[in-house]
């Protein structure tokens, strides 16, 4: 099943993001779950958030994959929401 987890970052934490943006791009390409990601630009074009499409099995490995994010672990999210995605175009 495909999977997109919508993540907001707490404001001021672009440091946090950067600091952390290593990690997190290793996590995701070598996590053989993820489909597709990038972040939520803010109106100044800084990182304010992240959606990534996962293909899991369950549900429950979107929620071990969000939790094990580097980013989730550094603190950066003041909201995270994960949901069942149907794709339909593109």
């Amino acid at each position: 099943m495909l999977v997109a987890i919508i993540a907001t970052d707490k404001p001021g934490h672009l440091q946090t993001r950067l600091d952390n943006r290593d990690a997190h791009l290793a996590y995701g390409q070598s996590s053989g779950k993820l489909v597709m990601a990038g972040p939520f630009l803010n109106d100044g074009g800084e990182m304010c958030g992240s959606l990534l499409i996962l293909e899991v099995d369950t549900m429950q490995d979107a929620y071990d994959f969000a939790d094990n994010d580097p980013y989730a672990k550094a603190g950066l999210f003041e909201k995270v929401r994960i949901e069942q995605w149907k794709k339909v175009i593109g």
